[in-house]
């Protein structure tokens, strides 16, 4: 007899960094998991270790087609999220996260399903608000080489909203800021691999601009318990939910405290300051303290030595 408490629970993108940690917990929780990956980002070795599950299954599908599967929650976490990866297909990146959204909320209307979307911080653009509650509607380029990120989710926001009102769809969102941790790829170009990869070769650490702008940065352990909790609320609880770290640290001290914890002898070269490169970015965790009972508990230090030794092992391979 099939245990009630058990979901059959679909992760799209599962085999991406954040993803493979989600499908992780999931199956610790004893729940069934169809993790969906296109592979574009997200690689088969992330979810290795996983395979010995039988509760887990992992397909080949682009989200921007059609998907007819049998689930009771979904988490729509399938979308490039770093710079280098988005912007090498730009118009791909906005079909993901619009014709994906559209795919996934339509697979949750029909199975009557709770879906979770994994948004992001970069609807707030370049903020004119610091920290960026929910309620900040954001300073976002609309035709700048972030925009098919920014814009595609914040398209799928509305879309999710929009689901909610029509169709009285249980939805939850969460968005997520700067996420670091074991399984980040190693040319993803976001600034703790980035950082991590350069110590740990030898190689000059790149800045940009004068490294004063400023993030915060949230374990992923801490940001999976977060995306849990969300899926967990009450039907009313819908968000957007903010989930990241409000401990801010700017560029520069990450870069220092780096070099520091790898030994390594790195110096730090500065580059122009990218278009559109936010100058802060840092989340009020208010909602999520009230409404999830949420807080990251790993101090940035020991998740940067997690993140180191998983780097310093892929990298001696």
């Amino acid at each position: 007899m099939r245990d009630p408490l058990r979901k059959r629970v679909l992760v799209t993108g599962g085999a991406g960094f954040i993803g493979s940690h989600l499908c992780e917990r999931l199956l610790a929780e004893g729940h069934e998991v169809l993790c969906v990956d296109n592979f574009f980002t997200g690689t088969k070795q992330s979810i290795a270790h996983l395979r010995d599950y039988p509760e887990f299954e992992a397909i080949r599908h682009d989200i921007t087609f059609p998907l007819y599967l049998e689930v009771e929650e979904i988490y729509n976490l399938a979308c490039p999220a770093s710079p280098v990866h988005y912007q090498h297909d730009p118009v791909q990146t906005t079909k993901t996260s619009v014709h994906g959204a559209i795919n996934m909320l339509g697979l949750a209307k029909r199975l009557k399903a709770r879906i979770l979307q994994a948004s992001t911080s970069e609807v707030y653009g370049d903020p004119s608000v610091h920290p960026q509650p929910e309620s900040y509607v954001g300073s976002v380029n609309p035709i700048g080489p972030r925009s098919c990120y920014d814009e595609g989710k914040r398209c799928a926001e509305t879309l999710f909203f929009d689901y909610y009102k029509q169709h009285a769809l249980e939805i939850k969102v969460a968005r997520i800021f700067n996420t670091y941790g074991p399984r980040m790829h190693p040319h993803d170009g976001r600034v703790v691999s980035n950082f991590i990869v350069q110590a740990l070769s030898g190689e000059p650490i790149t800045v940009y601009g004068e490294g004063r702008q400023s993030r915060s940065f949230c374990y992923v352990d801490d940001l999976v318990d977060g995306l849990a909790r969300l899926m967990a609320t009450p039907p009313e609880v819908t968000g957007p939910i903010n989930l990241g770290n409000p401990v801010e640290f700017t560029i520069r001290a990450l870069a220092e405290r780096v070099i520091e914890l790898t030994g390594s002898k790195s110096r730090l070269v500065f580059r122009p300051l990218p278009q559109d490169d936010p100058r802060q970015r840092c989340p009020d965790i208010s909602r999520a303290r009230a409404e999830l009972d949420w807080a990251p508990v790993t101090a940035l230090d020991e998740g940067l030595r997690r993140t180191i030794e998983y780097f310093d092992q892929l990298l001696s391979r």
